[in-house]
C-alpha cells in the first residue's frame, strides 16, 4: 500500500511528490512523541539493515522515510554483482551511524516493487526521503562513488527535510525500539477517504473529500496537494491527447490550448515542459488570458510541491516573464 500522496498509480512523477514541510513536521512529531513516552528512540546497529517485502513496504520504507533517509538495495540471490555491492552497503549503513537506513528488497519475491520503481536491472539502488523516491545508481559501484552519493543524500535530507537520522545505541536490543508514529491528525478519516477515492478512480469523491478538509483548514498541506492532484486528473481524464497537442502546436498564443497541453505534460511526468510552456504563454499573452495562464501555473506548482527545485526555478522565470 502506498501513502496518501503517493497513491496516484500510473503517474510516475506525481507519485513521488510529498510536501517537504509536511514531512519535516511529521518527523518532528515522531521525535516529540518518543520523548513524551520517555524513550530515547535508539536502535541497535543491527536495526540499520532490514529486509523489506511488499506487505511491509509502507511501514518500513515510506513511513520511516519521514524520519530517516531509506536507501533501497534491489538484489537477488543469483546476482553476482549484488554479492559484491550488498556487503558494502551493509557495512556503510552501520558506519554512518543511523544517518540512513538500508532496506534490502529481493526482486524475485517482490516483483511489484521492482516494477513500481522501474528497475531495469540489478543491483539497483534507490533512496526514499520524506516519501520521495530518488534513483541513486545501478550496478556494482565503487566504494568511493557510493560514499559520495550517500554524503549528498544525507546532506539533502537534513537541509531540505530536517531529517537528522536515527540514534544508535550499541547496547540496545535488536528490534527493541520501533519507530514512533506521529499522532493522527484531526482530518485523518477525511484524508483516508480521499486517498481511497483516488485509488478507486473516483476523482469527484476525492475532490469533495479534500475540499471538506480545506473548508475547515484552508492551509492544510496534504489536502492542498491532494486537491491539486485530483483536480489535475479530473481535467485530463476526458481529453483527446492528440487533438489537444495539435491545437497547442497550431496556436502558440492561445491560452486555453496551452493550458490544456500543460496539464497533459504534467500528468505525463514532463514537469519542465509544462512549466516552460505556460511561462512562454505568459510572455505571449495579456489581460485575462495572461492571468488565466498564470493561475494555472500556480496550481501546477501546488501539484509538484513548493520545495521542488523545478518549481523554485519556474517561479523565478515566471517573475521575469511578468515583470
Amino acid at each position: 500500500m502506498q501513502p496518501r500522496n503517493m497513491s496516484m498509480s500510473g503517474v510516475v512523477d506525481l507519485a513521488a511528490v510529498k510536501a517537504a514541510q509536511e514531512a519535516k513536521a511529521k518527523a518532528e512529531q515522531a521525535r516529540a512523541e518518543a520523548a513524551r513516552r520517555g524513550g530515547t528512540g535508539a536502535v541497535s546497529p543491527a536495526d540499520l539493515v532490514i529486509d523489506v517485502d511488499e506487505a511491509g513496504f509502507e511501514r518500513d520504507v515510506l513511513q520511516r522515510s519521514a524520519e530517516v533517509p531509506v536507501v533501497i538495495d534491489f538484489w537477488a540471490e543469483w546476482c553476482q554483482p549484488c554479492k559484491q555491492l550488498s556487503p558494502v552497503l551493509e557495512r556503510l549503513a552501520v558506519e554512518y551511524g543511523g544517518r540512513f537506513l538500508l532496506a534490502k528488497i529481493d526482486v524475485d519475491a517482490n516483483q511489484m516493487l521492482m516494477q513500481q520503481f522501474g528497475v531495469q536491472g540489478i543491483p539497483a539502488v534507490f533512496a526514499v526521503v520524506a516519501g520521495q523516491a530518488l534513483p541513486l545508481f545501478q550496478g556494482a559501484a565503487g566504494e568511493q562513488q557510493i560514499r559520495q552519493t550517500l554524503d549528498q543524500l544525507v546532506q539533502v535530507a537534513e537541509q531540505r527535510f530536517g531529517l537528522t537520522g536515527l540514534t544508535v545505541d550499541p547496547d540496545a536490543e535488536p528490534g527493541g525500539a520501533p519507530s514512533a508514529e506521529a499522532p493522527a491528525g484531526p482530518y485523518e478519516s477525511a484524508l483516508n477517504a480521499a486517498a481511497q477515492a483516488l485509488d478507486a478512480g473516483d476523482l469527484d469523491g476525492a475532490v469533495r473529500a479534500y475540499r471538506n478538509v480545506l473548508a475547515d483548514d484552508p492551509a492544510h498541506p496534504e489536502a492542498k496537494l491532494g486537491l491539486a492532484q485530483a483536480e489535475l486528473l479530473q481535467r485530463v481524464q476526458d481529453m483527446d491527447p492528440q487533438r489537444v497537442r495539435q491545437e497547442a502546436a497550431g496556436k502558440p498564443a492561445d491560452a486555453a490550448a496551452q493550458i490544456a497541453a500543460a496539464d497533459l505534460d504534467l500528468v505525463g511526468g514532463h514537469v519542465e515542459d509544462a512549466f516552460g510552456r505556460l511561462i512562454d504563454t505568459v510572455r505571449r499573452t495579456a489581460g485575462d488570458d495572461r492571468d488565466a495562464v498564470r493561475r494555472r501555473l500556480l496550481e501546477l506548482f501546488e501539484v509538484v510541491g513548493p520545495e521542488d527545485p523545478r518549481v523554485v526555478g519556474a517561479r523565478r522565470a515566471l517573475a521575469r516573464a511578468l515583470f
